[in-house]
């Protein structure tokens, strides 16, 4: 039976439950006008009374790499530190009314500048000036680019007015190995040579993060939205770092020894026409590239261009040969100094009587009169067509940004003059990679390859991207390349220069060239000023590299002779580095007179 005493307690306890229910369910629809109905306008109500907050996610420049995968430019992480002077106010504030346990600023900044290598001075004053000015400032920096350790440091305070933000810092292991060719960063972006011109291999995407903080500070949960940073892709080039680093300090030793301005070796691999190094002396450490004057800052190597000189008689000699019927046994009667019916007049470098020159002594004694006698086996325009076939004036395609191209005038302008000593490489400019490739062809079979220094870009999805190269082209046949590589080989075995150049267990040819400077000044050429070339390939049996070496106005030994140290070091070093077989066979001496 139902009292009026049982009824009560299960009423009041019905009418609770009832009115909690209600409670909830008045919570519950608020909650829903707030988060979903209404959600838009308390937001943004929200974010007015927040503080907004932004960090840009950096994303990783790529790795420059040799040919071996070493690294020549990379990145590291640095830190850009900042404080927020508004709340190292409010949080002293807290503190000295006893509302916080927190370290005084004054006490904090100690221990900051021991970190960042300031003084204490200099951390309060950053902070002093910054609310001296903008009395409500929440940023200001507190030192830029400090290391992954110093941040660490930091970070162990556990301050919330301290925040440092990563970003990668460009870093150059090597230093100045392959400087010139790799280029350099900046506070603005890539600035030169490689870095620069293949930035749209190496560059990052960067990302974001936004976010809304308090006022003391922290991040609020559930405002921070961030889009990712993409990294950079991996530059692969197809130099050899050790090789690289070596032939630096060789070139750097010889510029100094003949006393020249400048130095430089190009190793160039003939039959893949892949530059396997390019050292030049002065040089670039990109690590610190303020250091150097501006004009030392890029690659001279393909930069500049020269008169050959006497290495260009091997390109006359190899047209001659494929296309004027001579061979290593043909002669012609040459003195000293000779005027040919046109009215130019060929001087060479030494005084002889008449000699009954073979075209292989022509090339032994280096004569002038003797080339420019040969050259009349062809017509004009047919020297002039090889040449550009063999590359000459049309640059390389190499890969490096702005590659010069060399100066070969058309034959209606080469004049009376002009006409014979192109043929012994005046009136005409090339670089040192064109010379390289020229070389290259004359040597492997007549086939002339595409030179380059880039091997691929790797992008960041794996993506292997290689440059577009142009097709190998034959430039004179194989059989006029093997009379090429034999009388070469008998200038190395019979030149003045010769015991300087050979290498025990190798056979090795090539040419020397002294070519003149123009005088840009007064006009014609400077007195007694060279630039000095000396072009080799070994093993002359079997070609697989080439090697040019070049001085720029040597003074302790004025001729190509001068670059005879440099070149049978750096050749010695290729041969090893690449471990190539010594030869088995032995050379055949070739006369120099009929």
């Amino acid at each position: 039976m139902t009292t009026r005493s049982t009824r009560s307690p299960r009423r009041r306890t019905v009418v609770a439950l009832a009115v909690v229910l209600a409670v909830l369910a008045g919570f519950i629809v608020r909650l829903v006008d707030i988060q979903v109905v209404n959600a838009g306008e308390h937001i943004g109500d929200s974010m007015d009374r927040a503080f907004a907050g932004e960090q840009v996610l950096h994303g990783t420049r790529g790795e420059i790499v040799d040919q071996n995968g070493q690294t020549l430019a990379g990145s590291i992480l640095r830190y850009d530190c900042q404080l927020d002077p508004l709340l190292i106010r409010q949080i002293d504030t807290e503190v000295l009314e006893g509302k916080s346990d927190k370290p005084l600023w004054e006490e904090v900044s100690v221990d900051v500048a021991a970190i960042t290598g300031q003084t204490p001075e200099e951390v309060r004053a950053i902070v002093e000036t910054e609310l001296a000015e903008r009395p409500e400032s929440q940023f200001v920096y507190l030192k830029k680019g400090v290391s992954t350790e110093q941040y660490r440091a930091i970070a162990d305070l556990g301050m919330p007015y301290i925040g440092c933000l990563q970003h990668p810092a460009r870093t150059y292991p090597d230093g100045a190995v392959a400087g010139n060719l790799v280029g350099f960063v900046g506070a603005d972006g890539p600035l030169e040579s490689l870095e620069k011109s293949q930035n749209d291999c190496l560059a990052a995407t960067d990302g974001q993060r936004v976010y809304q903080r308090g006022k003391d500070g922290v991040v609020i949960p559930g405002t921070e939205r961030e889009t990712p940073a993409t990294d950079g892709g991996t530059l692969q080039l197809t130099i050899n770092r050790d090789l690289q680093w070596y032939l630096q300090q060789l070139i750097a030793e010889q510029t100094q020894n003949m006393g020249a301005q400048q130095g430089a070796i190009l190793v160039y691999e003939v039959k893949t026409g892949k530059v396997r190094a390019a050292a030049e002396y002065p040089t670039v450490d990109p690590n610190a590239f303020e250091a150097t004057p501006a004009d030392f800052r890029t690659s001279s190597i393909f930069l500049e261009w020269f008169e050959p000189g006497s290495t260009f008689k091997a390109l006359t000699a190899a047209t001659v040969i494929d296309a004027g019927g001579q061979n290593p046994g043909s002669t012609v009667v040459a003195s000293g100094r000779e005027s040919f019916p046109n009215g130019a007049t060929v001087v060479d470098s030494f005084q002889h009587p008449s000699y009954e020159y073979t075209l292989a002594g022509t090339l032994i004694d280096s004569s002038n009169v003797g080339i420019s006698k040969f050259s009349e086996s062809v017509s004009p325009q047919t020297r002039y067509d090889y040449f550009q076939r063999f590359g000459i004036g049309q640059g390389t395609g190499s890969g490096y940004p702005a590659e010069q191209t060399g100066l070969l005038n058309p034959v209606e302008q080469w004049g009376p003059q002009g006409t014979y000593n192109t043929s012994f490489g005046q009136a005409v400019t090339t670089t040192m990679p064109e010379l390289a490739r020229a070389y290259g062809a004359i040597v492997n079979g007549g086939v002339k390859m595409p030179l380059s220094i880039i091997e691929s870009c790797t992008l960041p999805d794996g993506t292997v991207v290689e440059p577009e190269l142009g097709d190998p082209e034959q430039v004179i046949s194989e059989g006029t390349s093997a009379q090429m590589r034999a009388m070469l080989e008998n200038v190395f075995l019979q030149a003045p220069y010769a015991q300087s150049v050979q290498i025990p267990g190798y056979r090795v040819g090539g040419k020397t060239g002294t070519g003149e400077k123009a005088d840009l000044v007064n006009g014609g050429y400077k007195q007694g000023v060279y630039y000095t070339t000396m072009v080799g390939f070994a093993p002359a049996d079997d070609p697989e590299y080439v090697v040019v070496v070049t001085l720029d106005e040597p003074t302790k030994v004025t001729s190509s002779a001068a670059n005879a140290t440099a070149f049978q070091k750096a050749m010695t070093q290729v041969l090893k580095t690449y471990r190539v077989m010594p030869s088995t066979t032995a050379p055949e001496l070739l006369p120099k007179f009929g």
